[in-house]
């Protein structure tokens, strides 16, 4: 069996920025061992899966270690490939996901997703984990993930977390920001549990960010930079209890899986 499989970077304009996924268009769905045996293979922070149905796809996504119910990044790129390559016939697509219903729709070069928002609330500091981040924060909150405040854009770009301190904590993912210097707010996201000790760019990190950062600055139409090595920018709208998170992509390689 040959599989087509193209990689994507996703929330850029220019090839090698942004975030890296791969996707693989399918007639059926594989077993799970042979998606994630895909998805390790890849070693990239995600590979995505989908299958077309009459009038939606259904979507499933993968890190190296295991299935994930929410993909940002991934969803762009499968969006980019339906668009882009498969020559989709409308404007707007959607996919069936683990966590619900998610929408893309293409505007010029712009792909904008549709997510539900993940309203964090304040919560205390886990045992361990200021050693293992490296800096104290000057809040914290919890959804999904951990978000952690900081003052300053530098100081989130000057850490240096201990992965494996970090590993340890039973938490899927930290989310470490700030006000940005050229943008509204800039953010990190570190998810080493998950076999990511960094992601460059993160669109579900942003259901999170967008209502946090929505309500300190007053507003709902967001500049958001992810200040990861490869790092990527983010058009954020808080839209009630979901988000809208668009970006631009570009794809980087085509080819074909022997299984």
């Amino acid at each position: 069996m040959k599989l087509p499989i193209y990689q994507v970077d996703a929330f850029t304009a220019k090839l090698f920025g942004g975030n890296p996924a791969a996707v693989c268009p399918l007639e059926y769905w594989l077993e799970d061992s042979v998606m994630q045996s895909i998805a390790a293979e890849n070693n990239l922070a995600e590979t995505a899966f989908f299958i077309k149905k009459e009038n939606y796809y259904e979507l499933r996504w993968f890190t190296p270690e295991a299935e994930v119910d929410l993909c940002g990044h991934a969803t762009l790129a499968s969006a980019y490939v339906i668009f882009n390559i498969l020559k989709s016939e409308t404007d707007k697509i959607t996919f069936q996901t683990k966590s619900g219903k998610l929408e893309v729709t293409k505007r010029n070069e712009l792909l904008v997703m549709n997510f539900p928002s993940r309203i964090p609330v304040a919560t205390e500091i886990p045992e361990g984990l200021i050693e293992a981040i490296g800096k104290t924060p000057k809040e914290i909150w919890k959804s999904r993930d951990l978000l952690l405040l900081y003052e300053t854009e530098e100081d989130v770009l000057s850490l240096q977390p201990d992965f494996l301190l970090l590993k340890k904590i039973d938490c899927f993912g930290y989310i470490a920001t700030a006000k940005g210097n050229n943008a509204d707010f800039v953010s990190r996201f570190f998810a080493p549990k998950e076999g990511i000790n960094e992601d460059p760019v993160t669109g579900s990190s942003h259901s999170t960010l967008i209502p946090f950062w929505a309500e300190r600055l007053g507003k709902n139409e967001l500049l958001a930079r992810q200040i990861s090595k490869r790092g990527g920018e983010l058009f954020c709208k808080l839209l009630g209890d979901r988000v809208e998170i668009a970006g631009n992509a570009v794809l980087y390689l085509t080819g074909l899986i022997n299984i």
